[in-house]
C-alpha cells in the first residue's frame, strides 16, 4: 500500500507537491470514490483511480545508475553499424535507459543513465552549469601560458571556451608528457580533446572522474551500480528540476 500522492507521482500525473494540491481539490476518485485527504493509502493493481474522470496507469519505474565506462564502447542506445554500445553492459536492466550526456568511444570514465528526462534535461542544461572533471594524459609538458589559456578560455571553430579549472597533475619529462586535470561545466562534442589539441598537446587518453558531484570511488572500469537516494537528490537539487518521489 502506498500514500495516494506517490501513486499519482509515479504514474507521471504531476510532482508529488502537486499531486497533493490535485487530491486536496477532489479531483481524485479511487473506486468511484472522492479522495481529498493526504493519508489515504492504496495500490494501483486491482483499483481503478480517476484523474479528473480519466484513468491513470502505472508507469516504468524511475532508475538511476552509474556506469564506469571502458574504452570501446559508444554513448548511444542503439547503432546500427553495429559496434558496441554502453547499453550493452546493462544485461540485467529492464527499464529503458538514456545515458545523460556522452562520452567518445575512446574516452572511459563516470556516465550516468536514467530514463527520468526531466532530471536528464536539467543536467544537461547549460543554465545550472553542471560540472564534469577529466584526468587526460597529454603529450607535451604545457607552460604556465598554455595552462593559463585553458583556464581563461580557447578559441574552438565553434567559439570561445568557457572559464575551466585546470592543473597538471603529473609531469613525464622522460616520455614528454604530462597528465592534466580539467573540470568544465558545457558540453560540446569532444571539447576536453580540442582544448587541450588547442593548446599544443592532444591527448593520448582521458578519462571523466566526476559529473555533478559524484565521482567513480569503489565502482571498477566496465562496471555500474544504482545510485543511492543521497546521490538522487544532489542531482535533482543541481538540475532544477523536482525531485519525483
Amino acid at each position: 500500500m502506498e500514500r495516494l500522492q506517490k501513486i499519482l507521482a509515479q504514474a507521471g500525473i504531476a510532482s508529488r507537491r502537486e499531486a497533493e494540491k490535485i487530491i486536496l481539490a477532489g479531483r481524485v476518485t479511487v473506486d468511484g470514490e472522492v479522495i481529498d485527504s493526504l493519508g489515504y493509502k492504496t495500490e494501483l493493481e486491482g483499483h481503478t483511480i480517476l484523474v479528473d474522470g480519466n484513468p491513470i496507469e502505472r508507469k516504468e519505474a524511475l532508475v538511476y545508475y552509474m556506469l564506469n565506462k571502458p574504452k570501446g564502447y559508444i554513448s548511444t542506445v542503439k547503432d546500427d553499424r553495429g559496434r558496441k554500445t554502453v547499453i550493452d553492459l546493462f544485461h540485467e536492466v529492464k527499464e529503458r535507459i538514456f545515458p545523460i550526456g556522452r562520452l567518445d568511444g575512446n574516452t572511459e570514465g563516470l556516465l550516468l543513465f536514467t530514463n527520468d528526462g526531466s532530471l536528464m534535461n536539467g543536467l544537461l542544461h547549460p543554465k545550472y552549469e553542471v560540472y564534469k572533471t577529466y584526468v587526460a594524459l597529454v603529450e607535451g609538458i604545457p607552460t604556465d601560458k598554455e595552462i593559463l589559456m585553458l583556464k581563461n578560455g580557447i578559441e574552438l571553430s565553434d567559439g570561445m571556451t568557457a572559464p575551466a579549472g585546470v592543473r597538471i597533475l603529473f609531469r613525464d619529462i622522460p616520455n614528454n608528457r604530462a597528465k592534466l586535470e580539467i573540470m568544465i561545466h558545457e558540453g560540446r562534442n569532444r571539447q576536453v580533446r580540442r582544448m587541450c589539441e588547442a593548446a599544443g598537446h592532444p591527448v593520448h587518453s582521458l578519462k571523466r572522474t566526476e559529473f555533478a558531484g559524484l565521482n567513480l570511488s569503489g565502482l571498477k572500469r566496465g562496471m555500474h551500480r544504482p545510485l543511492t537516494e543521497e546521490e538522487i537528490r544532489s542531482l535533482y537539487e543541481l538540475s532544477g528540476a523536482e525531485e519525483k518521489k
